[in-house]
């Protein structure tokens, strides 16, 4: 088997806690986490390269002639060439220059430079991507490794255990959550003690139950240390490898992996963060993000202007139950200001699918008055279209001038 359409940095299906204590989890169709760093496959890497993770060799190119350079440079017996973008099944999609696959496997390192002119600056739709694609803006060559055996390894925060967990299986290469399904005698899990670190024997015992034997057991084991190192250097909430494989040469390799990071980082984690490819995420969630609002676009008709995750979902809950469906997923925070909600309207009644806007506050972690002065200047400035219904409860959402100040843009109930 070869290293053919891996995975990018974000977009396969991950063993996250739910599956880990309750692989069938019922998933509501508007539900949806929150937006998290994108790194395409090649930043991943070279983040893992950096911890003295073994990785395949490989360049990134964002033009042809560097593509057939970087092929010959890499002088291997077989090269393949992916295109670098946020979504998965590469190997199946399809250009709009006629090429068919994001991946190509070759031992002719002449043709990267044409295989590479039919990829760059054209669009590839998988079955992850838009109907219109993604454009591609730069491509990976490496080196293509065989694998001869294939296993799953995943370092991520589980709130049962209070701190990380380490995951495993000596089935990879497929979905994880279908192999705990079906068969959970295979999946191995060791609880890492946050000041102790992953211990020695916990790393070979690991090592030892995703197969590995002999001396590709010692290699196993040192590069789950070294993954854990990552982990904790990057301020990483999951490091997953899909597959961590081995090869006929007897090296143990992290083919492809995903790596997600805690937000709240950010501030010590500036040189990763600043990696964050941002042109592929959708155009109002990243407008949202600027004011610090929770956005995600959702394919109804009834905007939801909410504050608190758990009442914007149990809002979204509530249309869907009454018949409706909900247009976006909006979480205002607790410390909302004036301004943001001003924001928050503009991006609500910029989707042309809106046709009413419902705002569900509730005012024990935000001030009524806030929402209420924020709302009716947006109503004026914007000069609103659709009904707007607005429910305050809790502080401040009586009094002074709030109800008066509504009152002109909200409908007889």
């Amino acid at each position: 088997a070869h290293s053919s359409d891996g995975h990018s940095s974000v977009e396969h299906k991950t063993f996250n806690q739910r599956s880990l204590h309750s692989p069938k989890v019922q998933n509501r169709g508007w539900e949806t986490s929150r937006r998290w760093l994108n790194l395409q496959e090649y930043q991943s890497k070279k983040l893992m390269q950096e911890s003295g993770v073994t990785v395949q060799r490989f360049y990134v190119a964002d033009n042809p002639p560097d593509a057939l350079q970087a092929a010959k440079r890499l002088n291997a017996k077989e090269i393949v060439l992916k295109a670098q973008i946020l979504a998965g099944g590469r190997g199946k999609g399809v250009f709009n220059s006629g090429l068919k696959g994001g991946v190509h496997l070759t031992k002719d390192p002449s043709v990267v430079g044409e295989l590479a002119s039919k990829m760059l600056g054209y669009s590839l739709t998988t079955k992850q991507t838009p109907k219109e694609g993604v454009e591609v803006k730069m491509v990976m060559v490496a080196e293509a490794l065989d694998i001869t055996r294939e296993t799953y390894f995943a370092i991520l925060m589980d709130r049962a255990c209070n701190g990380p967990v380490m995951v495993g299986s000596p089935q990879g290469g497929m979905d994880i959550e279908e192999v705990a399904d079906k068969s959970p005698e295979l999946i191995f899990k060791e609880v890492i003690d946050i000041f102790e670190g992953v211990r020695d024997d916990q790393a070979l015992r690991m090592a030892a139950n995703l197969g590995f034997k002999g001396p590709l057991e010692r290699q196993a084991a040192d590069q789950i240390m070294r993954l854990y190192d990552l982990f904790l250097k990057v301020d990483a909430t999951q490091v997953e490898v899909n597959p961590l494989g081995e090869t006929p040469e007897g090296q143990v390799v992290c083919f492809d992996a995903k790596i997600s990071f805690d937000d709240n980082a950010e501030f010590r984690q500036k040189a990763v963060f600043a990696l964050d490819d941002m042109s592929e995420s959708d155009p109002t969630e990243t407008e949202a993000a600027k004011w610090d609002l929770k956005y995600i676009g959702l394919d109804g008709n009834i905007a939801c202007f909410v504050n608190g995750a758990g009442l914007a979902m149990a809002t979204c809950d509530i249309i869907d139950l009454h018949g409706g469906k909900p247009a976006n997923f909006l979480d205002l925070g607790g410390g909302v200001k004036e301004k943001q909600v001003y924001e928050a309207f503009k991006l609500l009644t910029a989707d042309p699918k809106v046709e009413a806007i419902l705002v569900n506050i509730f005012g024990g972690i935000v001030n009524c008055a806030i929402i209420a002065n924020g709302i009716t200047k947006a109503c004026r400035e914007l000069e609103l279209k659709v009904p707007l219904v607005v429910r305050l409860e809790g502080g401040y959402c009586t009094g002074g001038t709030t109800p008066i100040a509504l009152h002109p843009y909200l409908p007889s109930v």
